[in-house]
């Protein structure tokens, strides 16, 4: 138990400095570009535009700020469970640092919703038209595309995933 501490508060000054670095870069967009036209880096390609989303990609769930409250609580609930109960080994490290990109991401956007009532987008991909995100959003897409690929392509047994069940202990 004494260990476990030592190394959460390593993991929560992680994923607060990617929690920081995702709410500088929403301030930089705000700052540069709410009330601008987009900036465009690659023309017809990727855009910084300013964007304020009360709802999900898409603009799906407008005003659905509780319901995503609250998938955002429960989301670093398990993350921190599962990295209580996660050894700190090599052989864990990928699965820890998806669940800490996670974490910074929800945190990021919970922050967004409960401080402002919205989410700060400004990364634009007009090439495909894709919906405009922000860095928070990049954490958890991209981590959780490789947890899929860590979990469902066998880089972890079933032995491995049993440390997450309630009530087991690292030692089992």
């Amino acid at each position: 138990m004494e260990k476990r501490i030592p190394r959460m508060a390593l993991y929560y000054l992680f994923v607060f400095f990617l929690f920081e670095l995702d709410q500088w870069t929403k301030y930089l967009a705000v700052k540069h570009l709410k009330g601008q036209g987009p900036y465009v880096l690659l023309d017809g390609v990727f855009e910084f535009l300013y964007s304020e989303n009360r709802g999900a990609a898409f603009g799906i769930l407008q005003g659905g700020q509780v319901f995503f409250s609250l998938i955002a609580i429960l989301v670093l609930l398990a993350v921190i469970y599962a990295l209580w109960k996660l050894p700190p080994t090599q052989k864990y490290l990928p699965m820890i640092l998806c669940l800490l990109l996670i974490a910074s991401g929800a945190a990021g956007n919970l922050f967004d919703r409960l401080s402002d009532g919205y989410v700060v987008d400004f990364l634009y991909f007009s090439l495909i038209d894709f919906p405009i995100f922000n860095v928070a959003d990049c954490y958890v897409t991209v981590s959780t595309a490789v947890l899929f690929v860590l979990l469902f392509f066998g880089f972890y047994s079933d032995a491995d995933l049993a440390l997450l069940k309630p009530g087991r202990k690292e030692s089992e």
